[in-house]
């Protein structure tokens, strides 16, 4: 067979595709190689710089998560604890009013069953105050501590230390370690110490 374009009888070759396209690819220089490794080499930089800021951003936001996270237990626990702080001051001054009842009962009464049923639901109502966290504040014989204590009465008298709490008119009361009610006491005042 002859090539009708040139008119030689060697038979034409013919080439496959992927000849075709192996001799439609451009062989890059060696300076076009360098030129192309470097300018990767320059993105792969980028790249990891970009990966490092990221990978730090998503550490600091995991630990401020973190943190968040904490702080609002802990807030979550503590508004647990005092939730009940207003609810528990009313049922102090309920409690009050059973120390008093019960401090009016005379002697000669005090087996009788109603004053044993108010005597068992003061103990009650106590225990589930002490329960919740309510603890009294021991204030007789404690020196005065106006965090703890309000003097209603300083009584002049040599038999008690100047300032030393001699009575209490109403019993202060602590929710866990916060002060709900302070004591209401009176106070020595000894004119000879000072």
């Amino acid at each position: 067979m002859t090539d009708p374009t040139n008119g030689d009888p060697r038979p034409r070759a013919t080439k496959t595709r992927g000849q075709e396209r192996v001799d439609a690819i451009k062989t890059p220089s060696r300076i076009e190689l360098a030129e192309r490794i470097e300018l990767l080499e320059r993105e792969l930089e980028e790249a990891r710089r970009s990966d490092a800021e990221h990978r730090n951003n998503w550490h600091r936001s995991a630990a401020d998560f973190a943190n968040y996270k904490r702080r609002t237990d802990e807030e979550r626990s503590t508004l647990g604890q005092f939730a009940n702080a207003v609810l528990i001051g009313k049922l102090l001054s309920v409690l009050d009013d059973f120390d008093r009842a019960l401090e009016s009962v005379p002697s000669e009464q005090a087996h009788d069953p109603w004053a044993e049923g108010v005597q068992l639901v003061e103990r009650k109502l106590r225990t589930v105050l002490e329960s919740e966290g309510v603890t009294p504040i021991e204030a007789v014989g404690q020196p005065f501590d106006p965090n703890l204590h309000e003097a209603v009465v300083h009584e002049d008298t040599a038999d008690h230390p100047d300032n030393e709490v001699i009575g209490e008119l109403q019993r202060g009361y602590r929710l866990h370690d916060r002060l709900i009610r302070p004591s209401l006491v009176r106070v020595a005042n000894n004119p000879k110490e000072h």
